[in-house]
């Protein structure tokens, strides 16, 4: 389904119900809205792994503009301002009222300009393997923990030239290394991608923006996940998301021996921490 927001057309997909059958009445179950990672992918990577959520909310899967199958627009657009104000715009078009806005990666990213651009709009937030700024430092120190000069190498080439020249050995050495459950190939290969935006956030945005003196804004109550052998958005990153919000309002959760998208290690785990925030 695609739904128009301002001057672009945004492609999500939602399973479960809002209204449920409970006896006599219809019981209404939170709406968990769902931003993926990347810049340059799309939702697909969430499934099949957090229909899940579906038992317990009603799940929302957007695709940011430029990403996936939401309209490309003036790439003067494709930035983390933008991309906070769509998800507020794209609740308001879907009457979604106090959502549980959840960003992995670079969703994560979108989800913390969306709530500290709107601080009154959000129900909750769920921060996964994310950042409020890029330390390729740290990035780097943990590539080659994991997997020796070789990796760091191919990390440090891309971080330094984002593009087609540097990304074919970024996704062979580096890959592998993001989490300890091998990544399937269909992380890629379902996915409608597009790389400009990849290379151009990896360029300019990622080497600029820092959001944490805003999240102090933050009003709702904020998960932040982080497995502590990432090597994208280590877990200090994670550690210092927690460190900037309003100590009543955040829960810093890590999960021992998993890399990027906890989830993908941990995943009893990691649903039953996400379960009990969602419906706590």
């Amino acid at each position: 389904m695609r739904v128009q927001i301002g001057d672009v057309k945004l492609f999500f997909d939602v399973e479960g119900a809002k209204l449920r059958p409970d006896g006599a009445k219809m019981r209404e179950v939170p709406t968990v809205v769902l931003l993926h990672g990347g810049p340059g992918f799309d939702h697909s990577n969430f499934k099949p792994a957090f229909s899940r959520l579906s038992e317990i909310a009603q799940v929302v899967y957007l695709d940011h503009r430029g990403n996936g199958r939401s309209d490309r627009s003036d790439t003067s657009k494709y930035n983390l301002p933008q991309w906070g104000d769509d998800v507020r715009a794209f609740c308001e078009a879907l009457g979604i009222e106090r959502p549980i806005v959840m960003g992995v990666s670079f969703g994560g990213m979108v989800a913390m300009s969306y709530a500290t651009r709107h601080p009154e709009h959000p129900g909750k937030l769920v921060l996964a393997s994310t950042a409020a700024r890029m330390r390729p430092d740290r990035s780097l120190e943990v590539f080659e923990q994991l997997g020796g000069a070789e990796v760091r190498s191919a990390a440090e080439r891309f971080f330094a030239n984002p593009g087609l020249a540097t990304m074919p050995a970024f996704v062979e050495k580096a890959f592998p290394v993001y989490n300890r459950t091998p990544m399937e190939p269909e992380f890629t290969l379902r996915s409608v991608t597009n790389f400009d935006l990849t290379f151009d956030f990896f360029s300019n945005e990622s080497k600029t923006f820092n959001m944490l003196p805003a999240l102090s804004k933050i009003k709702c109550p904020t998960l932040v996940t982080s497995g502590n052998r990432d090597p994208i958005t280590p877990l200090a990153d994670s550690q210092d998301i927690a460190a900037a919000i309003p100590r009543e309002h955040v829960r810093l959760e890590v999960f021992e021996g998993a890399g990027h998208g906890a989830h993908r290690d941990e995943p009893e785990r990691y649903f039953k921490v996400l379960d009990e925030f969602i419906a706590g």
